[in-house]
């Protein structure tokens, strides 16, 4: 089963960009021009550890686009003529993501209320298999929640494996306690933090910014996009502490971005979680 993911909103606003990314196991590059978006989308995905194909929509030349693409993760990416049918081949012949080992995680993006339901949230499987009748932690609030009832594409499921887009109905939580980035899984093995050190950094070759003490960025990590500010900087570790827990692992990859920068690309680095700390109680509920 394929589930494709668009930014519709980017690039208007740039934090679609990193949600669909970060939702994502491959992704379909359609360049329609050499303007900014495309500019920012190549920024963006090279921090990205994710397969690329590039189409090329009518008169956009291929020498244009090597250009751009020249010192970036995929400069050597075979470029092809976007053609749909052919393309919805590609998509269908797509092998399904592995299957990851450990218990199920849940990533939320989006919660409402149904009448004769109840609370009902989207997400995607990101590890294990989910089963009707689980009961699980709404990571990083202490609530626990039933999942009642599972659907993917409109059909009922008595369970979901990794990749599945899903809509689960919820006992134990109001749609209005329910924020992007939350986790379903169980409860314990993760950990909320308000300060990580960062490992391993990947600087982006195009932010004309300064990765300095004091700077106020943006951390992605998940679906989770928090204020996040740089505490201290060696060239070893990155120190950065954010405005509200958010749940994490070691090991985590996390993105910073600088939402702020408006004379080029907005991300900053790409780096590894090395410590998780938690200097502020974490919340019993999340407004949405």
């Amino acid at each position: 089963m394929l589930t494709t993911v668009e930014p519709t909103q980017f690039p208007d606003k740039f934090p679609p960009l990193l949600y669909s990314i970060a939702l994502a196991d491959r992704v379909v590059l359609v360049v329609t021009g050499l303007d900014r978006a495309f500019a920012e989308s190549v920024a963006t995905l090279d921090l990205f550890d994710l397969p690329v194909s590039v189409y090329l929509s009518r008169g956009v030349g291929e020498a244009e686009v090597r250009r751009v693409l020249k010192g970036s993760r995929f400069e050597s990416a075979p470029l092809a003529e976007l053609d749909i049918p052919h393309l919805r081949e590609e998509l269908i012949a797509w092998n399904p993501p592995p299957v990851a080992d450990g218990p199920v995680s849940v990533r939320l993006d989006h919660a409402f209320p149904v009448k004769g339901v109840g609370t009902v949230a989207l997400g995607f499987v990101r590890r294990g298999t989910l089963h009707a009748h689980d009961r699980l932690r709404l990571w990083p609030t202490e609530r626990e929640v039933e999942v009642r009832s599972i659907q993917s594409q409109d059909v009922d499921v008595r369970e979901a494996v990794r990749g599945t887009r899903v809509g689960v109905a919820l006992k134990g939580a109001d749609a209005d306690e329910i924020s992007r980035g939350q986790i379903l899984a169980p409860g314990t093995g993760l950990t909320i933090g308000d300060r990580f050190v960062l490992r391993d950094r990947r600087d982006s070759r195009y932010y004309r910014g300064r990765v300095e003490k004091g700077a106020q960025l943006q951390l992605l990590v998940g679906l989770q996009l928090v204020p996040a500010r740089i505490e201290s900087v060696t060239p070893e570790r990155l120190e950065i502490s954010t405005d509200r827990p958010v749940v994490a692992e070691r090991g985590d990859p996390a993105w910073l971005a600088d939402l702020s920068a408006a004379p080029g690309p907005r991300m900053v680095a790409r780096a590894l979680l090395d410590e998780v700390k938690l200097d502020t109680p974490a919340p019993t509920s999340s407004p949405a």
